[in-house]
């Protein structure tokens, strides 16, 4: 069985830095389709880091990029791979989507990735319960702050730890307390 589908090719000018990243983000995500799931998942955690989570229009925005860059994508058998280059889009725009695969919920049961802002679906049929996940790549936390912020927290942490130490450094030593005389006295009856 077959199905007619008319495609609508955007044909507003986009800037050329976008269509470049667009065009790799493609080639990126023709290529991770090719791995196992396992390797896939660790792939795409590790190119999560540091990303901050993408919203729905930065991630509509991407999804209509790589859509108008690729008529090949727009297929029923391409969700794979339009779905990884929708989220290396939005990573090499400093954003990340969560990522998942997984199946319908209601016959015909079938396997589909897709990306997600938030709670919504971007650019697919069906509500947010229509599927269910098998496994997904959420945006992870954020990277620690840059090196000025923590140099300002180890001085001060710094003059608290110099305080206790210091603390504990004044308090008498009872050999050195008792005169020159007795500690000597004390070292020859040890030895």
């Amino acid at each position: 069985m077959s199905v007619t589908v008319a495609l609508n090719r955007d044909h507003r000018p986009r800037p050329w830095k976008l269509r470049l990243q667009t065009r790799l983000a493609i080639c990126l995500a023709r290529t991770l389709a090719l791995f196992k799931p396992y390797v896939l998942r660790r792939l795409l955690t590790r190119l999560s880091k540091g990303a901050a989570p993408a919203d729905a229009a930065v991630t509509t925005a991407a999804r209509d990029s790589v859509l108008a860059s690729s008529l090949g994508l727009h297929g029923l058998r391409a969700c794979l791979p339009r779905s990884l280059a929708v989220a290396v889009l939005c990573r090499l725009r400093g954003t990340w989507p969560t990522w998942c695969v997984g199946v319908r919920t209601a016959p015909p049961f079938a396997a589909h990735a897709w990306v997600e802002a938030g709670q919504e679906m971007i650019g697919e049929t069906g509500g947010y319960d229509s599927y269910s996940r098998l496994f997904t790549v959420p945006p992870t936390t954020p990277l620690p702050p840059p090196a000025q912020d923590r140099t300002q927290d180890r001085t001060q942490n710094g003059a608290q730890n110099g305080a206790q130490n210091g603390a504990q450094t004044r308090a008498p030593d009872r050999r050195h307390d008792q005169g020159p005389d007795r500690a000597a006295d004390q070292d020859r009856d040890q030895g």
